[in-house]
């Protein structure tokens, strides 16, 4: 056995996120390619124990910077270079500020197997002054131009199977889960404030995504010396059933790849500092639905954080994500800096 699961016994072997790797829920991706992509398998430590274990995460995003491609934008450019060839103008969005609470449990029957529900909470604030015609003018970007709307309830949930028979050491795993529209989806808020109050917010901004998505990963971990341990892990996400699919008034997430891979300094027990490198690639969403032109992009992160053992059984972890390219279709909210906390439990 390695030293990740020697030392990590009692930890929660979770099983990827949305987008990557943990399950935490994926970001809405009108949100753009933000999504929160930390991995909290190797946060809290893979393990082969068997039982019960509980977790939950709360992560933090908020969406405050306005880019395209590689760069930084500017309102004038998304209005006098609209993603959408076909438009005359483009809309201008100011601000989207998520909060994920997921609640999880996880079960493994014996050292090979594990599963693993996880179910969000999404608390989501969203601002937009709104399609700017050309000409661009800045007065028509004045505070009193700015509309609002806040989603709040029961996000998508996920359940993972995972299966580490492959090597004697437990250190190989292949996953194999789903994600189900458990979240409110469609056009089920509208903006309650500004010119726009009434007006339906993006399908992408919504809960949930209203599609049952297939989820396939793996993971290696092993330990590199007498004090570090290396992971890596990945994950593909696909659309397979929606919901939202008449003529018209359809819409399908786009398809998601993502990896991790990062370092483990465990010379200490109690605590244990680690640093992954989170990638994500998104396709843009598709239907009559789908802003199917600022969907789209490939994100990379820089995530510093630490673990401790509060108890017996009990690691709590708190890691920032620092993005550090961005490759973006269109123009898209990107986060400066995101948060992420959380703790796992074993019964």
């Amino acid at each position: 056995m390695t030293s990740i699961s020697r030392r990590w016994r009692s930890g929660a072997l979770a099983s990827l996120l949305p987008a990557f790797a943990s399950l935490v829920p994926a970001p809405a991706w009108a949100c753009a390619t933000c999504g929160c992509t930390l991995s909290a398998d190797a946060a809290t430590g893979y393990s082969s124990a068997t039982g019960w274990r509980v977790s939950a995460e709360f992560d933090f995003i908020d969406q405050d910077e306005l880019r395209g491609g590689t760069h930084r934008a500017t309102p004038g450019q998304v209005v006098d270079e609209p993603a959408d060839p076909t438009a005359d103008g483009g809309e201008i969005e100011k601000d989207t500020l998520n909060r994920y609470l997921t609640l999880g449990l996880a079960y493994s029957p014996g050292a090979n197997w594990n599963f693993d529900l996880r179910v969000p909470y999404v608390s989501r604030g969203h601002t937009s002054y709104g399609d700017q015609d050309q000409p661009f003018d800045p007065a028509e970007i004045a505070p009193d131009q700015l509309s609002g709307a806040h989603v709040s309830g029961l996000g998508d949930a996920k359940l993972i199977a995972s299966w580490q028979g492959l090597l004697p050491t437990h250190s190989l795993g292949l996953q194999l889960g789903l994600k189900l529209p458990t979240g409110r989806y469609g056009t089920a808020v509208n903006f309650d404030s500004g010119p726009m109050a009434g007006d339906a917010l993006d399908a992408s901004l919504q809960a949930g995504t209203g599609s049952t998505d297939l989820i396939v990963g793996a993971y290696f971990f092993r330990a590199i010396s007498q004090d570090f341990d290396a992971f890596v892990n990945a994950q593909y996400q696909s659309a397979i059933a929606e919901r939202q699919n008449d003529t018209g008034n359809d819409f399908r997430p786009g398809n998601s790849a993502s990896m991790s891979f990062g370092l483990r300094y465990e010379a200490h027990p109690g605590w244990i500092p680690q640093l992954q490198v989170n990638l994500l690639h998104k396709a843009a969403d598709q239907g009559a639905l789908a802003d199917r032109f600022d969907t789209a992009g490939t994100v990379a992160y820089l995530s510093p954080g630490l673990t401790l053992k509060a108890a017996q059984g009990l690691y709590v972890y708190g890691f920032v994500q620092v993005p550090v390219y961005s490759n973006l279709d269109g123009y898209q909210l990107f986060p400066h800096w995101s948060a992420s906390v959380g703790l796992s439990y074993a019964l």
